[in-house]
């Protein structure tokens, strides 16, 4: 099967973050409403604290798998999110997300592997590793995308430190379960906690990251700190966020969201132009930031480097 590359973007076509500010600030200076001038200048305040609450991240590497095009805005990475943990809005996580206590952090690991189970501190688990900024494409089941300058590192290497055997088919991925703190949790919107999978040999590809920062500082909870996954080559809600379990597992994993609607989310959840979600087109994608539409490419634009993982399966089946 011969999968073309979709052409490049044009850097026109997507707003950079000083015209993105400007533009907002052009907007509240105009609009003449004291309600807008009020929210707007929250919206501006929450970014600011924001900003501070991240801490750099020294020593960071580039790495070769970055596409080169243009960066979405801070705000728009932090503002704009999927976090049902939070709320079923866009906004919500942004607002509601500094409830959520991120220290101290670990992370259960357990399974079919040959080293003992543990609760790993975080600490512990990015010690060993170099972190790297990767600018990936994230792209969403709703049709939308960003380009987002993430800071992590592979998650094979991790995997490799506690030695999976044969057994371990899967990697199951969990997130913190707290409804006092998240408050989408207190709802019925999903089965809770969170639960995400990928087969081993996704997980141990080196396109697939645990990601700790963006824009080279430390993560914001909204976007799933203190630690998540970033796997660009599928929908956005494959890249679980604020994880406390990994499992090395025999079965495929139920995914919150195929649990939810199996008939719309799969358990691969590879972007695919031509598998449609039942109630929208996947042909195209609005990059936000941008008013145009761009043609939606054969795994996110990565079907060179992932492609070989699927050769002889039918991808409007396992989708």
């Amino acid at each position: 099967m011969l999968i073309k590359r979709a052409q490049e973007i044009r850097s026109s076509e997507i707003t950079d973050e000083q015209q993105y500010h400007n533009r907002r600030q052009f907007i509240q200076q105009t609009s003449g409403g004291a309600l807008g001038l009020v929210a707007g200048a929250t919206m501006l305040s929450n970014s600011a604290a924001q900003l501070q609450a991240q801490e750099p991240i020294p020593n960071l590497q580039p790495s070769p798998f970055s596409t080169d095009e243009d960066l979405n805005s801070f705000e728009d990475i932090t503002t704009y999110n999927n976090f049902y943990e939070f709320g079923l809005q866009k906004e919500d996580p942004s607002r509601y997300a500094h409830e959520m206590t991120i220290d101290p952090w670990s992370v259960r690991v357990e399974g079919e592997m040959n080293k003992p189970a543990a609760d790993v501190p975080l600490e512990d688990i990015l010690r060993p590793h170099t972190l790297e900024e990767r600018i990936y494409r994230l792209r969403c089941v709703e049709a939308w995308s960003m380009v987002v300058p993430w800071v992590g590192f592979p998650l094979g290497d991790l995997i490799r430190r506690f030695e999976p055997t044969s057994n371990a088919k899967f990697v199951r991925f969990e997130t913190l379960h707290r409804p006092e703190e998240m408050r989408g949790q207190r709802g019925r919107s999903l089965e809770w906690p969170y639960v995400e999978g990928l087969r081993m040999d996704e997980a141990m590809h080196p396109l697939a990251i645990l990601a700790v920062g963006v824009y080279g500082k430390t993560l914001l909870n909204q976007q799933g700190a203190p630690l998540r996954l970033v796997v660009p080559w599928k929908y956005g809600f494959k890249s679980i966020k604020s994880i406390v379990k990994i499992q090395f597992v025999r079965e495929q994993p139920l995914n919150s969201w195929n649990v939810a609607i199996p008939n719309e989310y799969g358990f691969y959840s590879n972007v695919n132009p031509e598998v449609d979600h039942p109630r929208w087109s996947q042909a195209s994608e609005r990059r936000i930031g941008s008013f145009f539409r761009i043609r939606t490419a054969m795994f996110n634009g990565y079907a060179e480097q992932v492609a070989s993982l699927y050769e002889g399966m039918d991808l409007r089946r396992n989708y």
